[in-house]
């Protein structure tokens, strides 16, 4: 059987005690009886994050919401990411990264990949598009409406074995590049939060 994952950032005010109110759209991946796991927290500047930080307080808005699910099964897994209290009208690159978030953007990693780049090194990260692509990385481009809420779904031909991403991270990029030598590079990370892809 399929695990789903709900990770979700709300503000103390735009969600209940419980976490449970968060505003977004149903997931067109399983329904909201299938969640198994549900995580709250609030995306915070640096000096007070825990979880979900922001390192850029204009673009990732501290008490933007954001909500993660996952969904893995018959070899495939579906990722959908809903945001709220963002940037109004604006782009955002997200991708699931390797490492939980820290003080710096850097903390979080690389980006996941189903297959990893053997020429790849902590200080170059992959873009070679035979790796860094949609179809082997988690990649969610969104786009936010006039209330900084907007959706972003993938379908990846994988699930994830023993290994995990541990967070997302937007990027300042409204898409990612995947031209050689640019692909899967979206600009600088302007948030992140830590987030199990699996309970």
């Amino acid at each position: 059987m399929g695990i789903v994952l709900v990770a979700a950032l709300c503000t103390t005010v735009g969600c209940g005690g419980s976490g449970t109110d968060a505003a977004g759209p149903e997931s067109t991946a399983t329904s909201e009886s299938a969640v198994t796991n549900r995580q709250v927290g609030v995306l915070a500047e640096v000096s007070e994050a825990d979880t979900a930080f922001t390192y850029d307080t204009t673009a990732a808005p501290p008490g933007a919401q954001l909500e993660l699910e996952v969904f893995e099964g018959d070899g495939t897994t579906t990722v959908r990411l809903t945001a709220s209290q963002l940037q109004p009208d604006r782009g955002y690159a997200a991708h699931a990264h390797t490492d939980p978030c820290g003080k710096t953007g850097a903390d979080a990693g690389p980006h996941y990949q189903h297959e990893q780049d053997p020429g790849a090194t902590p200080d170059q990260p992959s873009t070679d598009p035979a790796y860094a692509n949609p179809q082997n990385e988690v990649w969610l481009d969104l786009a936010t409406d006039g209330e900084g809420n907007g959706t972003a779904e993938t379908t990846v031909p994988f699930d994830f074995g023993d290994r995990v991403p541990a967070s997302v991270v937007l990027h300042e990029m409204p898409t990612t590049a995947t031209e050689p030598g640019k692909a899967g590079t979206a600009g600088g990370r302007v948030a992140c939060f830590t987030a199990p892809f699996r309970g």
